[in-house]
């Protein structure tokens, strides 16, 4: 398997649920649509008929990942625009032919994006906002979403996946609750599509958000899952794009890209790749809990969890100071929007962690291009980093099997112009 051009001779990137290098296939597939198709997929003459049917495809292969059918599909610039669009714009679809005040339900570990959209209708609709407590696993209890419920009741929000700790909500049980209430149901499935088989059937949801940059697609694009017959008011007025719930005129490269990554991520899944990226996290965990006995702990649901996420803690250092001293690993503390501030989590403060527990939080997350010898690289460098521990020496031979990687074009050396354009930006800078 060949090593991605963006992160060849760098430090081992353990990141990926910040954000994923875009696979150099997507890369391509974006490129032909950028140069050779350049119309508007709305107009009526020859230039706008390839640009439409291009992003029909692409559509289609969001759809696929999900198990929808493409009409339910919205293009997006973003997972935040798409949370935005189901949680305000459902609320607002129905606010009208209410009597009494709106109320939703969501929980306090969600993402930023979840939590400002139901902040934003509070403050300016006066709709009234439930945050369940979720246990010291990060798990939401169902029938806390069911106690929740009032007549009033028009939406549920909550995460499929923690982007933190990788933790799993029971969604399709949350599901359960909604629709025997009559409630419309929301997930941000941002940091699970692309990593474990996610379809919106099985797991009953009205509304679900993905993002491309997670699934190694460019940044500034996403799409939002809108069930057939659900209403929502849009958040952009115009043309008639999308169904009239998102105005604007379509990105056809950014659109293809997030189809071509869409298609490459239900491939990988179908050869086994939520299984390898299991097995590396737990490689990286076992490693670490080796080489510093009784200093590492786990935050979140050792089982119900994402296959490439481990967020732990070592003891007798912060999460800063360890990565600080790690240079040769790039992680995060904690969500990249916030990953500045080295306050402590309040998503880890949620799970009944003290501020000084939380702040000694990591958060490695495995991807694509991951590898057995790049795992045990980074567990040597964090446990030097930790100043304790039988340092970078080889291992005992472990049980963990870890299986082969993506299979990748480019083997002849097709991998575009991308380093040749990188190598020319570092010279000029230099």
């Amino acid at each position: 398997m060949f090593e991605h051009p963006s992160l060849a001779a760098r430090p081992v990137y353990l990141d990926h649920n910040a954000t994923t290098p875009v696979d150099p296939r997507v890369a391509a597939a974006m490129h032909t649509a950028l140069t050779g198709d350049f119309g508007n997929p709305s107009s009526a003459h020859a230039y706008g008929e390839a640009p439409r049917l291009l992003l029909a495809r692409a559509r289609e292969q969001v759809a696929a990942l999900v198990g929808a059918h493409s009409r339910e599909m919205v293009l997006t610039a973003s997972g935040t625009e798409a949370d935005a669009l189901a949680i305000r714009g459902a609320v607002l679809a129905r606010a009208g032919s209410m009597f009494g005040r709106p109320h939703v339900v969501t929980q306090v570990t969600e993402h930023p994006a979840v939590l400002a959209a139901c902040a934003y209708l509070h403050r300016w609709h006066d709709v009234a906002v439930s945050y369940l407590d979720v246990d010291r696993r990060g798990r939401l209890d169902p029938g806390h979403v069911r106690a929740a419920l009032t007549p009033s009741t028009v939406l549920v929000t909550v995460m499929h996946a923690n982007n933190e700790t990788g933790t799993l909500q029971p969604i399709a049980d949350i599901a359960e609750v909604c629709r025997s209430r009559g409630v419309l149901l929301h997930t941000d499935a941002a940091q699970s599509v692309g990593k474990l088989p996610v379809d919106v059937d099985d797991l009953g949801v009205d509304l679900l958000t993905l993002v491309g940059h997670k699934m190694y697609a460019p940044k500034g694009v996403g799409a939002l899952y809108v069930r057939d017959g659900v209403r929502l008011e849009p958040l952009l007025g115009g043309g008639g794009q999308e169904r009239g719930l998102r105005a604007g005129t379509e990105s056809v490269g950014l659109a293809v890209a997030l189809g071509a990554a869409a298609d490459l991520s239900g491939r990988a899944l179908a050869t086994g790749e939520a299984a390898r990226l299991a097995a590396l996290r737990d490689q990286l965990h076992t490693e670490l809990a080796y080489r510093l006995p009784g200093r590492v702990h786990l935050h979140g649901h050792p089982t119900h969890r994402l296959p490439n996420t481990l967020n732990i803690r070592v003891d007798g250092v912060s999460g800063p100071d360890l990565l600080a001293a790690a240079p040769d690993v790039a992680a995060s503390t904690g969500p990249a929007c916030h990953n500045q501030d080295h306050r402590p989590s309040s998503g880890l403060l949620a799970l009944g962690l003290s501020r000084q527990l939380a702040a000694g939080a990591v958060r490695l997350s495995v991807g694509r291009w991951t590898t057995p010898q790049a795992i045990g690289t980074a567990s040597a460098a964090l446990a030097q980093a930790a100043a304790l521990g039988p340092g970078p020496e080889a291992l005992p031979p472990r049980s963990v099997a870890v299986p082969p990687g993506p299979s990748l074009p480019g083997q002849d050396g097709d991998w575009t112009d991308i380093p040749r354009v990188r190598a020319a930006a570092r010279r000029r800078a230099s």
